[in-house]
């Protein structure tokens, strides 16, 4: 079996929720939320700490943006609770509106007011009455959380119109900072801009967050997003959360296989479990706390195989994809002869796997080369 061959995926398991404790800004219990008889989300539980920063990352579809509307205040749960501070503001009959909250909100085109200044824009989030010194206070905080998103006090005098898209959108996010909020959603807010404005908002926003130590929550279907915006992400399929943990240990560890091939590229092979060694076409591969013996799916990232000139593993190049800094490489795997006085066959030979490499002139199609594994695999039960 190859990593790009069909398979019919499996449900997704719930997530155990996230332990509770004194540092807890919000917590989310066996949420649910019914459109008409569509179910979206389907008993989510989640804990954010105070001053985190959660990605909730996920297909279009699987309910994220539902459940960033059931946190804010604009939609109720069906079942459920929510808490923001240990205080309930949704579920078991009581409801807190959103307004009442301390949360801001940026959604994905950052809805700012066409007909307003930039200025005018900010301040609308303001509470003008806890503000000393009247229209010149207000000025000088709308100049404050400019110049805190890293905008130029000047531009409170343009229109929306006569910005960029990464400007409107950390006009929104100034004027979401303007209430003070003590928990920020993000709503998509990156998804509209081009790669690399998109990586320099990115970084702008997670740092004037940070230095607030406002909580932030951000919803993106952009695996790599998530990964790099966040120190913890929730990865959500078909109303529910499959696995919640830190960046590295959602990519390195996934779930389940859904969950591996929907964070980043994977190689899946077929392989042979005994004891906590899988043995597939790229040879033995260490695998901690496997699920099984006996036949599993063996997952690896494209960047744990290498190519060296003293690999023990021989492969074909097929073709390649040429992107600048590295090339993709897919290559065709000899058949791998089982060891002598082995018991079985151990399964591998011919599949053609994809990898990453920067050296383009030595990976053209025809080309033998000699491979190397680094690091473990991760194994999964084989499927029905």
């Amino acid at each position: 079996m190859t990593e790009q061959s069909p398979s019919r995926l499996p449900s997704p398991r719930v997530a155990a929720s996230v332990a509770p404790s004194t540092n807890t800004h919000l917590d989310i219990a066996e949420a649910t939320k019914n459109f008409g008889s569509q179910a979206v989300l389907k008993g989510v539980n989640l804990s954010v700490a105070k001053g985190g920063t959660t990605a909730i990352v996920g297909p279009s579809g699987s309910g994220k943006t539902t459940l960033l509307r059931l946190i804010a205040g604009f939609e109720h749960p069906d079942t459920g609770s929510i808490s923001l501070n240990g205080n309930k503001v949704a579920g078991d009959g009581i409801w807190v509106p959103a307004h009442k909250r301390h949360v801001g909100y940026v959604a994905q085109d950052g809805a700012l007011f066409p007909h307003l200044t930039v200025g005018q824009n900010v301040a609308f989030g303001l509470d003008k009455a806890a503000l000393d010194g009247g229209r010149r206070a207000v000025k000088t905080r709308v100049q404050q959380l400019l110049e805190m998103v890293s905008l130029d006090p000047d531009m409170a005098k343009r229109r929306p119109h006569q910005l960029s898209g990464g400007q409107q959108q950390r006009v929104a996010l100034a004027r979401a900072l303007a209430r003070e909020p003590q928990l920020m959603l993000l709503d998509e807010p990156f998804s509209a801009l081009d790669a690399g404005l998109r990586v320099a908002t990115r970084r702008a926003v997670a740092k004037v967050l940070n230095e607030a130590g406002v909580t932030t929550i951000l919803v993106t279907h952009d695996q790599a997003e998530a990964l790099s915006f966040a120190d913890q992400v929730a990865i959500m399929r078909g109303g529910k959360l499959a696995q919640i943990g830190n960046p590295f240990v959602v990519y390195t560890r996934p779930a389940d296989r859904a969950t591996a091939e929907f964070l980043g590229d994977a190689v899946i092979l077929d392989a042979w479990m005994e004891g906590s060694l899988a043995t597939c076409s790229l040879g033995g591969i260490p695998v901690r706390r496997p699920p099984a013996q006996g036949l599993v799916q063996l997952m690896l990232r494209p960047e744990q195989i290498r190519i060296a000139p003293d690999g023990p593993i021989r492969g074909v190049v097929v073709d390649t994809d040429y992107f600048g800094p590295e090339t993709t490489v897919r290559i065709k795997l000899a058949p791998r002869v089982a060891a002598e006085g082995a018991a079985r066959t151990y399964p591998g030979g011919g599949e053609v796997i994809t990898i990453r490499h920067w050296n383009a002139s030595i990976t053209r199609p025809g080309t033998e080369l000699c491979l190397r594994v680094v690091g473990e695999g991760v194994a999964f039960p084989m499927e029905d």
